[in-house]
């Protein structure tokens, strides 16, 4: 039987750990060949070792996203090897400081944004003319709750948040014609290093699994998935339109 997304290129950020990794593997399970980018080689070869014990395959990119030329030597190769891109899914992301706005350094908020604004912005100039190619491109950007919520205390991750979203819905907007579909998806507080950081007194046992989230980020990249430009919230298993400010 022929697997959903059988043939499909699939490029996956942060798939070391957390709902990277788990979406990296659901999406290898539906059929879709991986690339998988992370800072982390172990945590990259444990993923490849799962993937392969689903009979999947996957490609396995070491890679510091603050490294804009390395995301276009990645754009290069996938185009010398594969001429497209079906799904790209950039999920991969930074905390940064927990602490009041004038307490953080010029540097440390940069750095958050280096990972989670302008990495993204990278990943959209050199993917967007690979998944163009496909006939059926999907994107997905993960987002958080911080970004409308403006969290106390976690500002630098807040304001990138709330700017990878304009970013994805401004590029949403720009390919509305196209066969590419662009969307987001807060997956809220998930059983995560990341969560366990930020809320180290939490019982994560109370906390859903990134396996979980992962089942609903896999439709959003399907070919007969139609929505763009929406925020899909995990809590209330509901797809958003964005509204202007009253």
């Amino acid at each position: 039987m022929t697997k959903p997304l059988a043939d499909r290129i699939a490029l996956v950020t942060g798939a070391s750990r957390g709902i990277g990794f788990a979406t990296a593997l659901a999406l290898a399970k539906a059929g879709a060949h991986i690339v998988a980018t992370a800072r982390t080689q172990g945590g990259l070869e444990e993923l490849d070792d799962e993937i392969r014990k689903d009979g999947g395959s996957a490609t396995l990119v070491p890679l510091n996203l603050t490294d804009s030329d390395g995301i276009a030597r990645l754009g290069a190769g996938l185009h010398e090897r594969y001429g497209k891109l079906d799904i790209l899914v950039g999920n991969a992301g930074v905390l940064g400081p927990s602490s009041p706005v004038g307490h953080i350094e010029l540097k440390t908020f940069n750095d958050v944004m280096a990972v989670n604004v302008s990495a993204n912005f990278q990943l959209i100039r050199c993917m967007e003319p690979l998944l163009k190619q496909s006939d059926a491109g999907r994107a997905v950007f993960i987002t958080s709750g911080a970004a409308n919520k403006a969290t106390a205390y976690v500002s630098p991750y807040a304001a990138s948040k709330a700017a990878l979203e304009t970013l994805a819905r401004a590029w949403a907007q720009e390919t509305a014609n196209t066969k590419l579909r662009v969307n987001l998806f807060n997956p809220g507080p998930v059983r995560t290093r990341m969560r366990a950081t930020l809320m180290p007194g939490e019982d994560p046992a109370t906390l859903d699994t990134p396996e979980q989230i992962a089942e609903f980020i896999v439709p959003m990249c399907a070919p007969d998935w139609t929505e763009t430009g929406k925020f899909y919230d995990y809590k209330t298993r509901s797809l958003m339109s964005f509204r202007s400010p009253a």
